[in-house]
């Protein structure tokens, strides 16, 4: 193996890193922080204040990560396991202490037709196991949206009602 890349991510150890999709790679590290890479270049990053204002700087610290592409997974050294939308890191999913301790890995569910039956209808499925001998699956529910047909209707409706609520107050509107 040769070594093609050197820079500093992170001040102290790295708790984990993952690789992902485009040559993206996300690290957790012992200095509080999770970052997501393109080749040495920082893409974005997590940072416990800003996401959960109110808790202290150094309350939590990322313990393990994982980028399926469309989301980013990760759980902490209290056991809490989070999902974020990988591109903007927004937070679809966090659940406080799922496990008793430190989560020591979590996995996303592989889009495979058996990985496709465990999901049975939700967006995202991801296993997270901790010191306390347990393994869980977190569901992330599929997100709503509506039909485009919907929202075009909607649409025209609400241009119909314009009109006939101007005729109704200035007659001779049209």
């Amino acid at each position: 193996m040769k070594k093609t890349l050197e820079f500093k991510a992170h001040d102290g150890e790295i708790e984990d890193i993952a690789l992902g999709p485009d040559n993206k790679v996300v690290t957790a590290g012992r200095d509080f922080q999770c970052c997501v890479w393109q080749r040495d270049q920082l893409v974005t990053g997590l940072h416990w204040n800003e996401n959960l204002p109110g808790i202290p700087d150094k309350a939590y610290r990322y313990q393990a990560c994982r980028d399926s592409g469309t989301f980013l997974g990760l759980g902490t050294v209290t056991g809490s396991v989070a999902i974020h939308i990988a591109f903007s890191l927004q937070r679809l999913y966090y659940v406080k202490e799922a496990h008793g301790i430190v989560v020591t890995d979590v996995a996303f569910v592989p889009e495979s037709q058996r990985g496709r039956e465990l999901l049975a209808g939700n967006e995202a499925a991801l296993l997270s196991v901790a010191v306390d001998s347990r393994c869980k699956l977190h569901l992330l529910p599929s997100r709503r949206s509506l039909p485009i047909w919907l929202l075009l209707l909607l649409c025209a409706g609400l241009i119909v009602a314009a009109i006939l609520l101007l005729q109704f107050a200035f007659p001779g509107f049209l």
